[in-house]
C-alpha cells in the first residue's frame, strides 16, 4: 500500500501527520504523504452542495488527488464511519454542527487543526482539532412565486399558518437542515433547545390543513414543482435559485421573526485509507482559496472577517441586514438531547396530522 511505501520512505516525519497540529503544521510532509495516497473519498460532500465541486477540482489541480463522494445524511455519515471501521471506504466527511461531538463520542474521528485554527471562533471548533466549523448556514425560506395559490410570499415563520401553499422541511429525522429548521421555528416562536412544542405545534397545524409536503427541499423536487415554500439552510436555497431555469421565480430570505445559525464541519475518519489526503483536504478547506469556494456556493465562511472576498462574491449572499434576528445555538449539549427525541415526537405530533 501506498501509506506503508511512504512511511518507510519519509521515516518518523510522516508520524506529525497523524497527529492535531496548527501553525507549526509540516505542510511540505502533508503534502507529500498526500500525494502519495493519491485519492480522498468523501461522503456528504457532493458537487452541488456549497460548491465543493471547485474545492475537489483545485486539490486535483494542486496536489493531484482524485475524489469520489457518496451523498448522505449527517447521522449515516457517522453510522458509516463506525460500521466500516479497517474496512473504511470513506476518509472524510461533512456533518451539521451537532454531529461533530457526536462523532467524537462514538470514537470514529482522528484530529486535524489546519494552520488557519486561530482565526477560527471558539465557539465553531473542538478543541482537540476532531471538527471545526468551515461555513455557516442559517435557516431560510426558498419560495416558488408561482406555486402560492394566491398567497403572500412568507416573510416570517407566523406567515406559515395562514398561508394556502405547500410548506417542505425533509426529513427530520436524518437531515440536520431539517432538524435545524424545527429549532429556528422554535426558537422564533418564544421556544428554545429545551422546548420545541411552539415549533411542531405549528407543523401540526400545517399538517391538518393538508399543507405539510414530505418533500424534501432539493434541485430535483423543486424542478418537478413539489416544493412550493421550503425551509433549506441560507446557502442551499441561494444555489438551488440560481440553477433554475427561472430563478426570478424563485426568492429566498431569512424569516424575519427570527431564525437559527449553525454551520457544518469536516470530520477525519479514524480508519481512513487516505488520511493525509483528508487533512489536506481541511486544510484547503479553512485556506482563503478554500473559503472562497465556499463562498461562491453561498455559504458564509467560517473565516470571513479575514477575507477579502471578491466582490462578485459578495453579491451572491444575501444583505447582512437580514440576519438580524438569527441566533447561535445557546446549549449544544440540550440540543443535542432533543434532536436525538425529535423523530419520534415528528411522528406522534406532526406527522399524525397529515391529512
Amino acid at each position: 500500500m501506498k501509506q506503508f511505501f511512504l512511511a518507510s520512505l519519509l521515516g518518523s516525519s510522516i508520524a506529525l501527520c497523524t497527529t492535531a497540529m496548527a501553525a507549526d503544521v509540516d505542510l511540505k510532509t502533508l503534502e507529500a504523504a498526500a500525494r502519495a495516497e493519491g485519492a480522498v473519498n468523501s461522503v456528504g460532500m457532493p458537487d452541488d452542495w456549497a460548491n465543493w465541486k471547485a474545492t475537489w477540482a483545485d486539490l486535483n489541480k494542486l496536489y493531484g488527488l482524485t475524489h469520489i463522494d457518496t451523498d448522505m445524511s449527517s447521522a449515516q455519515e457517522v453510522a458509516k464511519f463506525a460500521a466500516e471501521k479497517d474496512n473504511a471506504s470513506a476518509d472524510i466527511g461533512d456533518v451539521g454542527a451537532a454531529f461533530g461531538p457526536i462523532a467524537v463520542a462514538k470514537g470514529v474521528t482522528q484530529p486535524y487543526k489546519p494552520t488557519t485554527w486561530d482565526q477560527i471562533p471558539e465557539w465553531a471548533k473542538d478543541k482537540d482539532g476532531n471538527w471545526a466549523l468551515a461555513y455557516t448556514g442559517t435557516i431560510a425560506f426558498i419560495i416558488n412565486k408561482k406555486l402560492l395559490h394566491g398567497s403572500e410570499a412568507p416573510t416570517k415563520w407566523a406567515d406559515l399558518a395562514t398561508g394556502k401553499y405547500k410548506v417542505s422541511i425533509g426529513d427530520v429525522s436524518t437531515a440536520a437542515q431539517a432538524t435545524n429548521g424545527v429549532l429556528a421555528a422554535a426558537i422564533a416562536k418564544g421556544g428554545s433547545e429545551t422546548n420545541i412544542q411552539p415549533a411542531l405545534l405549528m407543523f401540526a397545524d400545517i399538517a391538518k390543513q393538508g399543507r405539510l409536503s414530505l418533500a424534501n427541499p432539493t434541485i430535483a423536487t423543486m424542478e418537478k414543482g413539489e416544493v412550493e415554500v421550503g425551509v433549506v439552510w441560507d446557502f442551499n436555497g441561494l444555489s438551488y435559485r440560481n440553477k433554475m431555469v427561472n430563478p426570478d421565480d424563485y426568492v429566498v430570505l431569512i424569516p424575519s421573526d427570527g431564525s437559527v445559525i449553525s454551520g457544518y464541519t469536516t470530520i477525519i475518519n479514524k480508519y481512513a485509507k487516505h488520511p493525509n489526503a483528508a487533512k489536506l483536504t481541511r486544510e484547503f478547506i479553512f485556506s482563503d482559496a478554500g473559503q472562497t469556494n465556499l463562498a461562491r456556493g453561498n455559504a458564509r465562511p467560517i473565516r470571513a472577517e479575514h477575507l477579502k472576498l471578491p466582490e462578485d462574491v459578495q453579491k451572491q449572499l444575501l444583505p447582512n441586514e437580514q440576519y438580524k434576528n438569527v441566533t447561535l445555538i445557546k446549549d449544544a449539549a440540550a440540543w443535542e438531547k432533543t434532536s436525538k427525541a425529535l423523530p419520534q415526537l415528528w411522528q406522534e405530533e406532526v406527522i399524525i396530522n397529515m391529512q
